[in-house]
């Protein structure tokens, strides 16, 4: 099954009954284009396709729910689309046991109790609010509080009208709420902890920490396998991803190591199934034995501890999402006056990563990037629409032909 899983109460209840029912879930943005929809659908090929405009018949209509039968731990439970969707996205395939395990850990590794309510703003088609926020919320006996959507000036207001003890961020959220005018009673709050990954340095992380008057967690993990790394309890190592999460009562689950290229690979019962239906890009990244390769080029430290360098595949990461070059491309050369372009990733101030794009327009003609970003903005998703354009009269290549973005312009 397809949904638009807006954060809406109804499509977490979708979610769960799908699982019950033993089929496979398929949560998408629901502010993508038709273009990229359609892409999926006809990737996917769902039995059935959930919207805004069906919801309400699917939840008032009573009738037999009727699906494949009860689930074994290693079916497949979710197809997480990932590195866009105009072309054959990547779907991950994720197991009920992964987000059962999720579940169970999520609590412990925070240290929550059923005293705490839990609030998230972030996505349901994406693995931390379901995993980490919903089902963890089950797990601990919690309460939960579901915000449509991330407004940084009335976040804490939210935490406040709604008891709210612990929150999840992740991409620019923090640094986004510290860029927030300062109010007296910022600290007045009733959040205690707050989980982020990675998070800040040191002294911004400490700031933080004291203008909310909470405690901030940093953990990393990712849409193939919700069991990365995370600060061990009673420890505080700054400007770390921590150690390989374990779990609360299986014990030794998770374990960690640097290939030779740097690179971090993860093997733990929580690794996806691979890529739906994908078997060159599966064994590109999951080896027979289960080790899993992140992407992801880190540093392993003395205390066991493990810090991020930066990340192997040319995949940018803006507000928390990860963005496919190869996508923005084609959108933007499917423009009548564009005969090349070139996406890249540069620095934010807000963290991670801004997009920006290297055109070279047809000859006699003046580069409009206000007109290209228009044009953009109806094949693509809003995050991934570039937000600077630089005009070329030609993109460096390799001897191969292939654009050679290193040599493009800083």
């Amino acid at each position: 099954m397809l949904a638009t899983a807006r954060n809406d109460p109804r499509y977490v209840f979708l979610w769960l009954a799908t699982g019950y029912l033993g089929a496979i879930y398929v949560g998408v943005d629901p502010r993508q284009t038709d273009a990229e929809l359609n892409a999926l659908t006809g990737q996917v090929e769902p039995v059935l396709v959930v919207t805004d405009a069906n919801l309400d018949e699917l939840f008032s209509e009573p009738g037999e729910l009727d699906g494949p039968g009860p689930a074994e731990h290693d079916d497949p439970a979710v197809l997480i689309p990932t590195s866009g969707t105009t072309g054959r996205s990547k779907l991950v395939t994720q197991t009920h046991r992964a987000y059962t395990m999720a579940a169970e850990g999520f609590p412990w590794w925070l240290e929550l109790t059923e005293e705490d309510r839990l609030m998230t703003a972030l996505p349901l088609f994406h693995i931390n609010a379901p995993a980490y926020s919903v089902l963890g919320s089950v797990a601990a006996r919690a309460s939960l509080v579901l915000l449509p959507r991330f407004s940084a000036g009335g976040f804490f207001d939210s935490a406040r009208r709604y008891g709210a003890t612990q929150f999840n961020a992740i991409g620019a959220m923090l640094e986004i709420l510290m860029r927030q005018p300062e109010r007296p009673d910022d600290a007045e709050n009733p959040v205690r902890l707050a989980y982020a990954g990675p998070t800040p340095p040191e002294e911004r992380h400490l700031d933080f920490e004291r203008r909310f008057g909470l405690r901030l967690m940093s953990g990393y993990a990712m849409s193939e396998t919700p069991y990365g790394m995370v600060w061990p309890h009673g420890a505080r190592p700054y400007g770390t991803l921590g150690v390989p999460r374990q779990h609360p009562s299986l014990g030794e689950v998770n374990e960690a190591r640097v290939n030779e290229d740097g690179e971090l690979e993860l093997r733990n019962p929580a690794v996806m199934k691979g890529y739906w239906k994908m078997p060159e890009e599966t064994a590109a990244v999951l080896a027979d034995d289960g080790w899993l390769k992140t992407g992801d080029l880190v540093r392993r430290n003395d205390d066991g501890t493990y810090t991020f360098l930066g990340r192997k595949k040319e995949v940018i990461r803006r507000r928390g999402e990860n963005v496919a070059p190869a996508e923005i491309e084609e959108a933007l050369a499917s423009h009548p006056d564009v005969v090349e372009v070139a996406v890249v990733g540069v620095p934010s101030e807000l963290s991670e990563e801004d997009i920006k794009a290297f055109v070279v327009m047809r000859d006699g003609t003046e580069a409009d990037f206000d007109a290209l970003r228009e044009w953009a903005l109806t094949r693509l998703t809003p995050f991934k629409v570039p937000s600077q354009y630089e005009a070329l009269e030609e993109l460096p290549h390799t001897a191969t032909g292939r654009v050679a973005k290193h040599r493009l312009p800083s």
